[in-house]
């Protein structure tokens, strides 16, 4: 950002801020005071004095970097830090979390370096803030590449420290409750960031409060009108229903009193926000949302949630299907609760919430019980686990994938918490996101798992492999020790585990695959040069290496090697460069050897060839123009970027290439023994009749060429069809085995091989 004596310190959703007019003495007189340390030094009674003094100094630090901007209602710019550090003390983080709250737009308003920060508050403090800054240096082509960017950031920052999305939410919140001061051009799109992003953020973290809180304010600058006009219905319905609420209570205390049984019971009104998604997703008027309000009620021990919930029910009737257990099953959030809906005095419904106050902690607070625990009960350690998996999870995604726009889109999936819960064999419950498949199971449980899944079993049945889980599913996974991930799984995992592990391992692949080729290609262009053993012995010859690499720029061999197997460079020249330079140091090429490959190549004896069999995956590709298959002769040709393309030798695209790019062709044979089934096409043209494909397909598979593909054309069946196939077979005799039984076949009129040229 440029100097901010000359412009807005905020532009952005970071804070609404602008300049502002000179301030009368009084006003001046108000805002000091808001802008003062006192306001936050009340909340901050839990730290320690050393931390306590430390939190001082970084606010007079900000303080003195943020001296001059203002705020667009007038107040000091300070005065916003200093509320964002209120909540975070709320939650009851730690020093460096509030430290890093009061200085979290030094960076990005004020010119202020994360060196800077170390040197001043220490390299913890500097990393949280440094997490929260936008990254507002870099260029990007949209703003929706920007935005990917800048959550890729803060997400990862969270991953590692959750502590900086706790100070991103209560940043956020301070600048919602203060949008109003905004010019209302940008209500929409702040609004709508923090309803689609950040809201969702806080609820995947458990933060009820803030979540309700983020819906309901973007609620009111999305659509001012209708919040206006529920804010007036339900205060009138508060109106009418508080002496039924007030009942209800009294009833409900009573019931208590009389067992014996501590409680502390709280009123719960729904939020504006739900109850019109409520009425908009059900198309319900006002009156028909019946479940406005609530009851939450606090007890000792989980045992007495149960306990009280049998109390209840034997107050008032339950409503059917309305019981929820997220105590013996927590939600993703860590959420524990129990839920029931109950018919009470005027056939009024209400929704009881039982839980102990550990719970209600976490389902206020979520990932910031944390901090509370640790203040509470220092030592209760379960509120480590808050969260964590998927946090961590994030942090797994990010190893394996390096753009932001796919990153984000990981995480998108993983936001919502609508879940599935399903069984392990050892009877463990695992939650998975809703349309969740087998595969999405393998890899939740682990990544060595999910590359090595061959089959499953749901409930004792086999299912296939895409079969989406449903409640109460006992899941097993079936695995090979030489099974590896399926390109198909990409088109129906739900997770982003799954999605980035099958992507990472299939990338791995290609690219060992690639350097394999690169090698084969490099050692063969080599000994055409009369040089033998130099990539065995490369440890011998360092000094050309290196002038190799710098004629390439190639960062190390395996790179090089990689790069001509994805036909980036042409082994032959290489290997030429090789040579020269091993003349400049003073080596001769092997004459015998020079002498026989020069003689193979003139004899054609294929002794300097590349040997395919079809194990060799993503780094040879087979044309898809000529479809060759063993037995052909064949061609190979080192496409840029995507490895050996082999064509059959009278292909027509193959003979246009060489006229056009010669040096690219290398020649290729194939192996006496090739490992699987290669694909080519047929034409069949046959008497249209009933039946007649069935007698196509058993004629093919009496012939054992398995039917990969069959076109039928778009133009409606004549008397004479074509229908043309895509088969696997072993080779040209199988092929001619296959197109006999064809002929043989009545209906059949003509079978053909599919050359391209048809």
């Amino acid at each position: 950002m440029g100097n901010l004596t000359n412009m807005s310190p905020q532009a952005n959703a970071s804070g609404p801020s602008s300049k502002a007019a000179p301030l009368t003495s009084n006003a001046a007189a108000v805002n000091a005071v808001a802008a003062s340390f006192a306001a936050l030094t009340v909340k901050l009674d839990y730290l320690s004095p050393a931390d306590f003094e430390q939190v001082r100094l970084a606010y007079r630090y900000a303080d003195e970097a943020h001296l001059g901007q203002m705020r667009n209602n007038g107040e000091p710019y300070i005065t916003h830090p200093i509320a964002v550090a209120a909540q975070c003390a709320e939650w009851k983080l730690d020093a460096q979390a509030l430290m890093a709250a009061l200085l979290h737009d030094a960076m990005e308003d004020c010119g202020i370096t994360k060196t800077e920060l170390i040197e001043k508050f220490g390299s913890p403090v500097a990393e949280l803030v440094d997490g929260l800054t936008k990254l507002d240096k870099l260029q990007f082509h949209t703003r929706e590449e920007n935005q990917a960017e800048s959550f890729r950031k803060m997400l990862l920052a969270m991953a590692r420290d959750v502590r900086v999305i706790l100070i991103k939410l209560a940043d956020r919140s301070h600048n919602m409750r203060t949008l109003s001061d905004m010019p209302r051009s940008k209500w929409g799109r702040i609004a709508s960031e923090t309803i689609e992003i950040y809201a969702p953020i806080a609820h995947r973290l458990g933060l009820n409060q803030t979540y309700r809180e983020l819906q309901d304010l973007s609620f009111r600058h999305l659509r001012p009108w209708r919040y206006a006009i529920l804010s007036k219905a339900v205060a009138k319905a508060r109106g009418r229903r508080r002496d039924l609420i007030q009942k209800v209570q009294k009833e409900v205390e009573a019931t208590f009193a009389a067992a014996n049984m501590p409680v502390r019971i709280a009123g719960r009104e729904k939020t504006l926000y739900s109850i019109y998604k409520k009425m908009d997703s059900k198309n319900l008027s006002f009156a028909q949302v019946t479940d406005i309000y609530g009851f939450r009620v606090l007890v000792p021990h989980v045992t007495d949630c149960y306990t009280a919930l049998g109390l209840l029910h034997q107050l008032y009737k339950p409503l059917p299907g309305k019981f929820k257990d997220h105590i013996a099953i927590a939600k993703l959030n860590g959420y524990q609760s129990l839920h029931t809906t109950l018919v009470g005095p005027s056939s009024i419904n209400v929704e009881f919430q039982m839980r102990t106050e550990a719970m209600h902690l976490v389902a206020e607070s979520g990932v910031a019980a944390h901090w509370l625990y640790k203040v509470n009960k220092p030592e209760d350690a379960a509120a480590d686990r808050l969260g964590t998996k998927w946090l961590q999870s994030l942090l797994d995604i990010q190893d394996e994938t390096r753009d932001a726009a796919e990153f984000w889109d990981h995480v998108k999936v993983d936001l919502f918490p609508d879940a599935v819960y399903v069984f392990t064999p050892k009877s463990q419950i695992m939650s998975m996101p809703r349309g969740a498949t087998v595969v999405d199971f393998a890899y939740a449980i682990h990544s060595n798992i999910g590359d090595r899944t061959v089959g499953a079993r749901i409930n004792g049945e086999a299912v296939p492999l895409r079969t989406e889980l449903r409640n109460g599913d006992a899941v097993e996974v079936v695995t090979a020790p030489v099974s590896a991930p399926n390109p198909a799984w990409l088109s129906f995992v739900r997770t982003a585990r799954a999605r980035s592990k099958i992507r990472h391992h299939l990338k791995t692949l290609a690219h060992a695959e690639s350097e394999e080729l690169g090698a084969r290609l490099f050692v063969q262009a080599l000994r055409s040069e009369g040089i033998s053993k130099f990539l065995e012995n490369s440890d011998q010859y360092p000094a050309i290496w290196d002038k190799l690499l710098r004629f390439t720029g190639s960062k190390n061999k395996h790179e090089l090697l990689t790069d001509i197997g994805l036909g980036k460079r042409i082994a032959n020249m290489l290997a030429k460069r090789v040579a020269q330079l091993m003349a400049e140091a003073g080596e001769r090429p092997d004459a015998l050897l020079l002498t026989r490959e020069r003689f193979a190549a003139q004899e054609g004896s294929g002794h300097a060839s590349i040997t395919i069999d079809g194990s060799e995956n993503a780094s040879v590709l087979f044309a898809q123009c000529c479809r060759p298959i063993p037995g052909d002769a064949i061609v190979g040709y080192m496409g840029r970027g995507e490895g050996l393309v082999v064509h059959t030798h009278d292909c027509q695209v193959a003979k246009k290439l060489m006229n056009k790019d010669s040096e690219r062709f290398i020649g290729v044979d194939w192996s006496d023994e090739p490992v699987r089934a290669f694909e080519t096409g047929v034409i069949v043209t046959v008497n249209n009749g009933k039946g007649v494909l069935a007698k196509v397909a058993a004629a093919l598979a009496a012939a054992e060429a398995d039917i990969v593909h069959i076109d039928m054309g778009q133009e409606a069946a004549q008397s004479d069809t074509d229908l043309r196939f895509v088969v696997a077979v072993r080779d040209t005799l199988h092929l001619e085995a296959a197109l006999r039984n064809l002929r043989r076949t009545t209906a059949v009129i003509s079978a053909v091989r599919n050359t391209g040229t048809a």
